[in-house]
């Protein structure tokens, strides 16, 4: 009888992992279609669907040392990028995501082809509002490789010394 209830017992906690496993990969396929969609509504020039995946106190850090944005400075920014055919397009080629254990809250970092750029690099943070997921923060990067760096290393000390944003100087 021991054995009986041990088995069981076993079987209903092997069911309860692989419930939670599937579970955390619907919600990693749910955000990684919200975030092939976001950058899908830049490409096809959809402010409504872009700014709208942003929670009201979202914060873009862009490529360059100076670029800190609120959502309301990030959109009066781009305004004139999304009355274009595209803004911009960017397509992941690869994604990870992370999701907290209580499911509200993922991090994720993905590489991306760009049409304007080389590879660069997006990561990100999200929280579910109201059932919905919201980008808190996403951060744009080059991607430099190690091999490069001593070559373009005089190109961006030049530029950080002739261009510092103001409030970065010392």
């Amino acid at each position: 009888m021991k054995i009986a209830i041990v088995g069981f017992a076993l079987f209903l906690w092997s069911a309860f992992v692989m419930a939670a496993e599937s579970s955390q990969e619907s919600v990693r396929k749910e955000i990684d279609s919200f975030m092939t969609a976001w950058h899908q509504a830049a490409a096809v020039s959809n402010p409504a669907v872009y700014f709208g995946s942003m929670a009201t106190d979202f914060v873009f850090l862009g490529t360059d040392a100076g670029e800190r944005w609120t959502k309301d400075e990030f959109q009066k920014f781009a305004e004139p990028f999304f009355k274009r055919p595209s803004a911009w397009v960017f397509s992941a080629i690869s994604r990870h995501i992370s999701i907290s254990s209580d499911g509200q809250i993922a991090w994720f970092d993905e590489l991306l082809n760009s049409k304007s750029y080389w590879l660069t690099r997006g990561s990100g943070v999200l929280t579910r509002h109201d059932g919905q997921w919201k980008l808190e923060q996403y951060n744009m990067a080059f991607t430099i490789p190690n091999l490069s760096v001593n070559d373009i290393r005089p190109f961006i000390e030049k530029a950080f010394k002739d261009a510092l944003p103001e409030h970065l100087e010392e």
